[in-house]
């Protein structure tokens, strides 16, 4: 069986796990207090050309979703996001959970459109209702998107005005951050992200780490007692070495940018033989994932062969499924696949 349902399949990359090997027996403090986290701290500053930034580490991208959201917005106060955004759909509620609105937007391949934005902020601000309503407090986006789909540098910097005019804090989700700043098709930097974006995450998860997040606050503007808020809401990890460690390693001689373009080039080869074969592309994704139009009858007999994430009902005769390929990922799994098409 050929297993492309995910890019966190496998456990972690080689290098993580020999390092944490290697430090098993070495006696820190908890909570993040160790050298390897400071360490990785100051190379993900390094990484983003941020010296001041304030660098967090999660176990999770749901609970890093929730806490950076709910942290920065009033009681009476909800995220902006794109209908297809992952706190929309894919994360059971959690930011509603948290007390707050997800005020959705239309999508466009994923993406939240700042022309959209910008009228609906308009919109919003001179309604004479508004303090009845629940006010826009921030904006979500992911990048790469739920679709696979990147924000161009233009993008990225138009949401950033529209977000400045209006004084809302932007944040992106990276859980894939990795993918997007690999892809051949990108201009956007770590740079371009510490400077354009009130907050970040670098995603570890779905990037060869066994677990975590590195939550970034560029300007050095973390929410007052943001450490604390991620406590009380169970999501400090009382032997945070195991996080600083991964992350030292991943930015340790790029590896966190080698493995993501292997992702990519690895994405790019299934891609090519699905086009060859004659097989339907929902959307031409520059990423790790690959989204593939299949009919009920194809879908139903390649699932007896390779595992895949069914990702919508196209209509009644076919369906959208996703192929995502990751650092374990080899070109063995490739030509497998290549041989059951």
């Amino acid at each position: 069986m050929l297993h492309f349902e995910c890019d966190y399949l496998a456990g972690a990359h080689p290098r993580i796990l020999q390092r944490l090997v290697e430090t098993n027996t070495e006696l820190f403090p908890g909570y993040g207090g160790d050298p390897y986290t400071q360490r990785a701290a100051e190379k993900i500053r390094t990484a983003c050309g941020a010296p001041d930034a304030e660098v967090f580490f999660l176990v999770g991208g749901t609970q890093t979703n929730r806490i950076v959201i709910s942290s920065l917005l009033h009681s009476c106060e909800g995220v902006i996001a794109a209908t297809t955004g992952h706190v929309s759909l894919h994360e059971a509620g959690a930011i509603e959970a948290s007390g707050h609105k997800v005020l959705q937007l239309p999508r466009h391949a994923g993406k939240l459109d700042s022309n959209e934005l910008s009228e609906y902020l308009n919109g919003f601000f001179t309604d004479v209702n508004r303090d009845h309503m629940v006010f826009p407090g921030m904006v979500y986006i992911s990048h790469p998107t739920e679709y696979g789909t990147l924000y161009s540098l233009a993008e990225l910097q138009s949401l950033s005005a529209v977000c400045r005019q209006y004084r809302l804090p932007l944040f992106v989700d990276g859980a894939r951050l990795g993918y997007g700043l690999m892809s051949r098709d990108t201009d956007v930097s770590l740079h371009d992200l510490a400077e354009l974006c009130d907050v970040f995450y670098i995603g570890g998860t779905k990037v060869g780490a066994l677990c975590g997040e590195a939550v970034v606050f560029p300007h050095g503007n973390a929410p007052k007692h943001f450490f604390s808020f991620v406590k009380q809401n169970g999501a400090l990890l009382a032997k945070g070495r195991l996080l600083g460690i991964q992350f030292d390693t991943l930015f340790t001689n790029r590896l966190y940018f080698e493995i993501s373009r292997h992702a990519i080039d690895m994405a790019e080869r299934l891609k090519a033989i699905f086009i060859q074969k004659g097989y339907e592309l929902f959307i031409d994704s520059p990423t790790n994932q690959q989204f593939i139009i299949l009919d009920n009858d194809k879908l139903n007999t390649l699932k007896n062969h390779v595992t895949f994430d069914f990702w919508e009902r196209l209509d009644s005769s076919r369906a959208v499924v996703r192929f995502a390929t990751s650092w374990s990922t080899t070109a063995e799994d490739i030509d497998a696949l290549e041989k059951i098409l």
